[in-house]
């Protein structure tokens, strides 16, 4: 037998959409309307972030790539998250 439990004051559920990819997941979710859910972007293409439904956004690596894009590259994208690490910590 399944038993659902109110879990209003439960976990709290985030999802943190990351680069383009991310971004564009995170979008789909808002615009479905995806109740209980707190969403962060994070992302190192300003514009991309800029444009982004998320209440929270955080911008990675904004001294490395000077707010464009990583290029898919992952040694960018890491480096990035890295130099926001403790951004990131706040919002999570």
């Amino acid at each position: 037998m399944i038993e659902f439990v109110d879990a209003s004051e439960g976990a709290r559920i985030k999802v943190v959409g990351v680069g383009g990819g991310g971004g564009n997941a995170v979008n789909t979710m808002i615009a479905a309307g995806l109740p209980g859910v707190d969403f962060i972007a994070a992302n190192t293409d300003a514009q991309a972030l800029r444009a982004n439904l998320s209440p929270v956004k955080v911008q990675l690596g904004e001294q490395l790539t000077r707010g464009l894009g990583a290029g898919g590259n992952p040694s960018v994208g890491k480096n990035a998250a890295e130099e926001d690490v403790e951004r990131l910590r706040e919002h999570l």
